[in-house]
């Protein structure tokens, strides 16, 4: 959608982005979770490049993801995927997926599209549930991705299609656990 941008507008936006520091990840509720749980993933390294295929300008399918170093006080996982470099002022929410399995490892290739299917799923920026692929404006520079998984001593009941803050909710005070996977991705001037 924003590939039609001219780089000139990525440009002039380069300068407007929330930073690392604005991932729900490090917000004050649930920076006191201690950081252990290890997310990777086949597809690439953190801080590394994400194959096209992940984004706006390929498939558009999630990436897979593994995870390790769960608590055995976890009742579920969360998942809450935003983009730190997003022209906007709070980073832009590509997904949401909670009620996982404590003891899930990994999520396939393709997992966070909205099939019907498990894992339940919230709402994008966009306000479409599941995966929204990275679609950086033209010369806006590299995009960071955080890929967040939450381990919860509970399991909440979100109601169908939950977004950010409706999450962010459910999560303070049970988060036991936290992990943090980053991804880039720059689109070509």
């Amino acid at each position: 959608m924003l590939e039609k941008l001219p780089a000139s507008i990525g440009r002039a936006l380069w300068r407007v982005r929330p930073g690392l520091d604005r991932l729900s990840y490090h917000s004050p509720s649930l920076s006191v979770a201690p950081p252990l749980i290890e997310v990777t993933s086949p597809a690439f390294l953190d801080q590394q490049a994400m194959p096209r295929q992940f984004t706006a300008d390929g498939a558009g399918v999630s990436p897979p993801l593994v995870w390790a170093g769960v608590p055995n006080s976890a009742r579920s996982l969360a998942i809450l995927v935003e983009d730190a470099d997003s022209p906007t002022p709070s980073p832009l929410v590509h997904a949401i997926a909670w009620h996982l399995s404590p003891v899930l490892p990994d999520l396939a290739e393709g997992e966070l599209l909205d099939r019907g299917e498990h894992p339940p799923l919230g709402l994008s920026s966009f306000l479409r549930a599941g995966w929204l692929p990275p679609d950086p404006p033209p010369g806006h520079g590299r995009h960071r991705y955080g890929f967040q998984v939450f381990a919860l001593d509970d399991d909440p009941d979100l109601g169908p299609a939950p977004g950010r803050h409706t999450l962010l909710k459910a999560l303070r005070g049970h988060v036991v656990a936290r992990g943090l996977l980053v991804g880039t991705y720059e689109r070509p001037a």
